[in-house]
């Protein structure tokens, strides 16, 4: 009697990291029919797209909204089932607090027509009150000031181009603060190509960088520049670990690689307790860690090796105030540095930003969530411990809010440390980039991604994973 044709089983992938970065790589691989497992060396998936529970609610304890520059979450969500959960805030406003002349800080409307802080008008009334007459007049001289050579620089930080734009006030008082706290960087740091994609060209364009910054607003899609789910973005990894297992994939918590190794057939990953074998890999942790995990097969990448990001810490808050039913901040503040006053450097008025959340809490119920760690100037408020960190909150929560919270008034709360889990692009990012994928493009069955490679944002980062994926199952698929 003879046997039928053995038909080969699909390639099997190892994904190292289930963070976002990895959840969404381990989707395009599985669609494309390829056996995936995906290692995890915390005990929850998502890394910064996760939840928690306080009195009842469950809560984003890390990303609460994305960038609507683009469809890519609207179209994962769509894919997951959560299209219709997609939700725009408050369009109210966040403020600023920045130091007066004593230290002590002052509460400002953030202007509503700019781009991580940068002025499209600065004619706008309330930017006289931030920045000063004699700032306003020249940030205005941005509009008849030549370009010069600023945009021929191959290395431009987004600071240098608004300092020399605008002047030095914009940036101390209003991209600092926004920069700090949405992407916990300093502008100076950050690649201006990596932080504002396309902000150069449309500079070319318009000759201005309050005109180039216009012309994106104008060309972005209809409505706010951020939103987020109905129930909390941290649904977007359940329903993608969801997805995986029903699609066959095997989701391995509290598993971190502690080796990777080339094979003859493929590629070697030892955990604390087992090794497996797998035909490809997908690298998709944090930076160090991927470095270092590709230290033997990919020695050069060691040169580009990311420094360690600092530690975030997210302290939320559950209030029963009735007093902030009134939204005194708009959705949040933007903490300035040097301001004697506060050690947070964001808050966000979660029910105030998001109405749906304020139903769910009730009325007189609030939902703070305030973060700490700026990362430089030996700012280690991050690093204190859990009840430290809950007395300084209730304190900066009152100031920034302009209302008395007394720990009385709290129902819940809770801490949630966040280390390597925001990266962002400093000055040579895309150089590195280059680089790095480079010294890799040789490895059969290696993908890397993550978002110290794609840059900050749930954007960003799902863009490149899913881009990866992908190419890696083409490449499977064709035996290369």
């Amino acid at each position: 009697m003879s046997r039928g044709k053995q038909v080969d089983p699909a390639p099997a992938v190892v994904v190292l990291g289930g963070g976002i970065a990895g959840l969404c790589a381990a989707r395009e691989l599985t669609a494309a029919g390829r056996r995936v497992t995906v290692l995890e060396a915390s005990a929850t998936f998502g890394g910064s797209v996760a939840g928690h529970e306080l009195a009842g609610l469950t809560l984003d304890a890390g990303a609460e909204s994305f960038s609507t520059r683009s469809d890519t979450v609207p179209a994962l969500a769509r894919e997951l089932g959560l299209g219709a959960l997609v939700r725009t805030p408050n369009p109210t406003g966040a403020w600023l607090y920045l130091p007066g002349q004593d230290g002590r800080g002052q509460a400002f409307p953030l202007p509503a027509s700019g781009l991580l802080g940068i002025p499209a008008d600065v004619r706008d009334p309330g930017l006289t009150a931030l920045i000063g007459r004699a700032a306003t007049v020249r940030a205005g001289l941005d509009r008849a000031l030549p370009l010069g050579g600023l945009l021929n620089q191959e290395q431009l930080s987004l600071g240098a181009v608004v300092r020399a734009r605008m002047g030095a006030e914009v940036l101390k008082r209003l991209v600092a603060p926004v920069v700090g706290g949405v992407l916990s960087a300093d502008p100076d740091d950050l690649d201006v190509d990596a932080a504002v994609p396309g902000l150069r060209a449309m500079m070319r364009r318009h000759r201005s960088l309050g005109a180039a910054v216009g012309a994106m607003r104008a060309a972005a899609p209809a409505g706010t520049a951020v939103a987020g789910l109905e129930g909390g973005m941290h649904q977007l990894t359940s329903a993608l670990t969801q997805r995986l297992e029903r699609d066959g994939a095997a989701l391995h918590p509290s598993e971190a690689a502690r080796n990777l190794a080339r094979t003859p057939e493929g590629w070697s990953i030892t955990t604390s307790s087992r090794t497996l074998t797998a035909d490809a890999v997908v690298v998709a942790t944090d930076g160090p860690t991927a470095v270092d995990l590709l230290a033997s097969t990919v020695p050069r990448i060691q040169e580009d090796r990311p420094a360690v990001v600092p530690a975030v810490a997210l302290v939320s808050l559950v209030v029963d105030v009735p007093q902030l039913d009134a939204a005194p901040r708009g959705t949040g503040v933007l903490v300035a540095r040097n301001v004697a006053d506060v050690r947070a450097k964001a808050l966000t008025h979660a029910t105030a930003k998001w109405p749906w959340l304020a139903a769910a809490a009730g009325p007189g119920n609030h939902v703070l969530r305030l973060s700490f760690g700026r990362g430089a100037d030996g700012d280690d408020t991050a690093r204190l411990p859990d009840d430290e960190l809950q007395s300084i909150a209730l304190h900066d929560a009152s100031v920034l809010l302009g209302v008395d919270i007394s720990p009385s008034d709290v129902v819940d709360w809770d801490v949630v440390r966040w280390t390597n889990a925001l990266p962002h692009a400093t000055l040579g990012h895309r150089d590195r980039v280059a680089r790095i994928r480079a010294a890799a493009a040789n490895e059969r069955g290696l993908e890397i991604t993550g978002a110290w490679l794609a840059g900050t944002g749930l954007v960003s980062v799902i863009d490149n994973a899913r881009d990866r994926g992908a190419a890696l199952a083409r490449r499977l698929l064709a035996g290369r």
